[in-house]
């Protein structure tokens, strides 16, 4: 695993092995990253559910002010730690160990572009949308990955769906804020 792009390119990034672990792959994240490359430079990025981090650490390399990253899991926070220390973006990233409702309930800050990949066919996708939803400025933009066959709601607090992409089994799923053009 590694970063694609941007000022870090090619950075080698550590991640967690076993059958909980499911990492975007380099094609739907290279995907990812061409659906928001026009809203990334100097905006704040959310990465739930970060696992190892490599998309927070992806969009900071591509020019994100700033990373929040959040994840339950002590072991993912430290490789989430590790990936952030190897690339040196330590001013530009800060580290949230809690679960994303809490989290989301309990946080001020907004977001310009929300990342959210639960782990698949858990329910938590269907939850955090809306909290997310509630966490993002004006003109932001959320984007979900999931399975192909697990079907996301139209709306999302003031969010609609706005576009999906599949790649093969996996999908992206992007919501803008109503009346908002992408």
């Amino acid at each position: 695993m590694r970063i694609i792009t941007g000022s870090k390119r090619g950075k080698k990034l550590s991640a967690l092995e076993g059958e909980q672990v499911r990492p975007t792959t380099d094609r739907v994240k290279e995907s990812l990253f061409t659906i928001l490359q026009f809203q990334l430079e100097g905006r704040r990025f959310l990465d739930l559910f970060a696992g190892s981090g490599q998309i927070g650490l992806e969009a900071l390399s591509r020019g994100a002010a700033q990373a929040v990253f959040v994840d339950l899991s002590r072991d993912s926070i430290r490789v989430v730690e590790r990936n952030i220390k190897a690339c040196g973006f330590q001013d530009s990233a800060r580290v949230v160990q809690s679960d994303f409702a809490a989290y989301l309930r309990s946080t001020r800050e907004k977001f310009d572009v929300a990342f959210l990949d639960p782990p698949f066919r858990s329910g938590l996708l269907e939850q955090a949308l809306p909290l997310a939803a509630g966490a993002m400025n004006p003109g932001g933009i959320l984007v979900c990955e999931h399975p192909r066959d697990e079907a996301l709601p139209e709306e999302a607090g003031p969010f609609r769906k706005y576009r999906e992409y599949r790649y093969g089994k996996i999908m992206l799923t992007t919501y803008l804020a109503q009346g908002a053009q992408g």
